[in-house]
């Protein structure tokens, strides 16, 4: 028991010296300041996104998906423009491949007429979940508008998994915000149920390969979960059969851990990789583990004045340009997220010292 106890405290995602999860020499003063200092134990890159993005994954990257149908196709190229996902094509091709999705998508259950789209993104996810879509927290999608008192207007959609997408376009209206995000995740969400999303013993086949190359890693690394190939085949293997929405809601926690340096301070707890791709593969992304991020960011601002108002800075950056280039935005709005809640409790932490 006592023993559970030392390795549930190890495998907590905070890094300040002020929490218990930390072991004896540990102290907030040899913490990294803004960003971990060394690399974190490589863990698997999130599959090639179809207007999708995971901030910088860490390698190794798998091949690419089979090419869809051509109706589909520029969605593909328009979204995430490379296998990667780093180059976003036109905006006038993402709207028309986000255009020709939607009546694609109203033709085969309306039958005619212009689509509400905010109506059929919630229709596709209730179907999908009478249908036995496993919807842990059920179907609702929800919205979220960024406050503002003139255009152009921004709104976020979340999906049931985890997901989230926001209005790519010039908005003039927040009508018009709340359409456009549900459109890019109509398309997403149509476009998630392709067979070629499915990871797939050939999938993880091919991507393991495409790592041995990259990397001239050789077959017993694969083999051996305890290296970083070894560690990707076993995330995939761990999520056969998932689409690829699933599976980079799932990574959305290794990258943050990434981001805030708790994986490098997992490591200097001497939490074995297995460990943490064991215990983090099965844990949804909650308060507590954005709690302890904030604490972290409170004790680097502490620190080195200023570390928070940059990260940020540079997070809403990243945030507006992926929104913009029609991309996944749960890493990145995840970050912003973080970031507020350390500031508010940061100026929490004024007021009452004044």
């Amino acid at each position: 028991m006592m023993m559970e106890s030392l390795r549930a405290q190890r495998l907590q995602p905070g890094v300040g010296g002020t929490l218990r999860s930390l072991r004896p020499g540990v102290t907030a003063s040899s913490l990294p300041a803004p960003v971990a200092s060394a690399p974190p134990p490589p863990l698997p890159p999130p599959p090639p996104p179809l207007g999708l993005s995971l901030g910088p994954p860490p390698p190794p990257p798998p091949p690419p998906l089979p090419p869809l149908p051509p109706p589909l196709l520029p969605g593909m190229v328009g979204a995430s423009g490379s296998p990667g996902g780093s180059t976003a094509g036109p905006p006038a091709v993402l709207r028309e491949a986000v255009e020709a999705v939607v009546r694609s998508f109203a033709k085969h259950t309306q039958g005619y007429g212009r689509v509400n789209v905010v109506e059929a993104l919630q229709e596709f996810w209730q179907m999908k979940q009478s249908r036995g879509a496993d919807l842990k927290n059920g179907a609702l999608v929800v919205y979220e508008m960024v406050p503002s008192n003139s255009p152009p207007y921004v709104c976020y959609v979340t999906l049931p998994g985890g997901s989230c997408f926001g209005s790519f376009q010039f908005c003039p209206t927040k009508a018009e915000a709340r359409r456009s995000a549900a459109k890019i995740a109509l398309m997403n969400s149509v476009f998630n149920e392709h067979p070629s999303r499915r990871i797939t013993d050939e999938f993880i086949e091919k991507s393991v390969l495409e790592a041995l190359a990259s990397f001239n890693g050789n077959r017993e690394e694969a083999d051996n979960p305890s290296t970083g190939i070894g560690a990707f085949r076993f995330m995939l293997e761990s999520n056969k059969g998932k689409s690829m929405l699933e599976f980079q809601e799932l990574m959305t926690v290794f990258q943050l851990l990434h981001w805030n340096g708790s994986l490098k301070a997992m490591r200097e707890r001497q939490c074995s990789r297995q460990e943490v791709l064991a215990h983090y593969s099965h844990r949804a992304l909650d308060d507590d583990i954005r709690n302890q991020m904030a604490m972290d960011w409170v004790s680097r601002e502490q620190n080195i004045p200023g570390a928070l108002s940059r990260e940020l800075a540079s997070t809403e950056r990243e945030l507006d340009e992926a929104r913009l280039a029609g991309k996944e935005l749960r890493f990145h709005k995840e970050k912003k997220d973080i970031l507020m809640l350390a500031a508010g409790q940061l100026g929490n932490m004024h007021s009452s010292n004044c």
